[in-house]
């Protein structure tokens, strides 16, 4: 990662626990990293609203405000990155915190070096998306358009709601059409981490993403799960 972007980076932290608030805070700028601290949900938001951040870090049991209903709120006006942190390891937690926009999950409890690795990941994913955004293109009616400036997908005008993370899958799936690609690939590719069985973000980003394309009534093509391969972008099922 250039030192220069990571010490132009602004980190916002919402983190109760003060020990580990404390150390992220501290740790993360002995790193490179521009860091606000807030101790609570509520907070957070007030401070997101007033400031730019190129990545929020959130713990879920948070007092007052949850870190769940403080992402969806955030949502509604920001695609800043999200990772959450949180102690809470049922399958559940981590489903609806993608449903509701995260684009990592970090279990307590991680190491700092895993923190800004992920941390960094992002920063290289949103940098090059920016200086890589083509025109927009005008879709005929019935097609989807992808907007990279957004981050999004729309149909005949719906915007679809993906997550930074959801539209990278979604469009590297649709630049290699018809093609099965494997997970351990696209964890490289879009969350740009190895894969472990034992890690299924992947698959619920694949979820959201049919949810969602569904939503905006976009059948045409769906990503489908290749079982022992991978997913592809495709009209039909794939043997």
């Amino acid at each position: 990662m250039n030192p220069v972007a990571i010490h132009n980076s602004n980190i916002l932290a919402i983190e109760d626990d003060p020990v580990l608030g404390a150390y992220l805070h501290e740790e993360l700028q002995r790193g490179g990293f521009q860091v606000t601290w807030c101790r609570n949900g509520l907070e957070g938001l007030e401070v997101a609203a007033r400031q730019l951040f190129d990545v929020v870090l959130m713990d879920i049991l948070l007092p007052g405000l949850n870190g769940l209903d403080a992402l969806a709120q955030l949502r509604k006006r920001s695609a800043t990155p999200v990772i959450l942190m949180s102690a809470l390891g049922a399958e559940a937690d981590r489903i609806s915190g993608f449903q509701r926009g995260a684009d990592d999950y970090l279990p307590k409890p991680f190491s700092m070096a895993e923190l800004q690795v992920r941390i960094e990941a992002i920063l290289r994913r949103v940098a090059l998306e920016r200086r890589h955004q083509p025109q927009q293109a005008q879709a005929a009616s019935g097609e989807l358009q992808y907007d990279e400036a957004l981050c999004d997908v729309r149909l005949d005008g719906r915007l679809a709601g993906l997550t930074p993370s959801e539209y990278r899958l979604l469009d590297i799936l649709n630049r290699n059409l018809d093609e099965v690609l494997s997970k351990p690939f696209l964890y490289q590719q879009v969350l740009q981490r190895g894969y472990s069985r034992h890690d299924r973000s992947l698959d619920m980003h694949v979820s959201q993403i049919r949810r969602k394309l569904k939503g905006i009534g976009y059948h045409e093509r769906q990503v489908r799960t290749v079982w022992g391969k991978g997913y592809v972008l495709s009209a039909s099922e794939v043997e």
